[in-house]
């Protein structure tokens, strides 16, 4: 069946990826992996570009590589929200759980986008019949109404690759088939540490 993967990029780093060795993935390897009898067709990335921090300044590097590597496998599309920092008051937790608000300002950073263009290419791509399954790789119940109409409205078969230990409650009476993503099947998924592209050799990060 013509398979569609929409990739939530940041729901799968905090889900699955974070403080794992596994971030040099191969996206289409993993959901060839986890979906053998799929006809993937395309892999559509959703994230934002990450800016450099004074405790770690090599980050959008490293972030930039991993585009390039991403670059090297035909199916898949790189779609770019942003990220928004700024100052926000916050009560203090402490305080709050005894009764009291004490005000601390911090620096929030949240990415903005990717929800909106997720729901808008999966949703592009159902009316030009462009697949017929689409695997959702997130488990943000924002997703819930874009994948209802396609499933509802258009007749698509809906999948989930979930990163997450537990399937969002909104999202699970929606899918067909849910799948979790395995921290085996993330290590039997990764790039090769030396790659090769138009531009001509580069390497997996040393530190990430």
């Amino acid at each position: 069946m013509r398979t569609h993967v929409y990739v939530d990029g940041y729901n799968l780093y905090f889900g699955c990826l974070k403080k794992t060795p596994h971030k040099w993935l191969n996206l289409h390897a993993l959901c060839s992996a986890l979906m053998p009898q799929n006809d993937i067709r395309a892999i559509r990335y959703f994230t934002a570009q990450v800016s450099g921090t004074p405790h770690d300044p090599d980050q959008p590097t490293r972030q930039q590589t991993y585009f390039r590597a991403l670059r090297t496998l035909p199916q898949v599309s790189i779609h770019l929200g942003h990220f928004l920092t700024h100052e926000v008051s916050m009560p203090d937790a402490a305080d709050w759980q005894r009764g009291r608000y004490t005000p601390r300002r911090v620096m929030k950073t949240e990415e903005k986008g990717s929800d909106v263009n997720i729901a808008t290419h999966l949703l592009i791509d159902a009316f030009d019949d462009a697949f017929d399954v689409a695997v959702i790789v997130s488990n943000d119940s924002d997703l819930k109404e874009p994948i209802s109409v396609v499933r509802n409205r258009f007749g698509k078969t809906i999948g989930i690759l979930n990163p997450q230990a537990k399937v969002s409650r909104a999202l699970q009476p929606l899918a067909h088939f849910i799948k979790p993503i395995r921290p085996g099947a993330l290590a039997n998924a990764q790039f090769p540490a030396v790659m090769q592209d138009a531009t001509g050799q580069f390497h997996k990060p040393g530190r990430w």
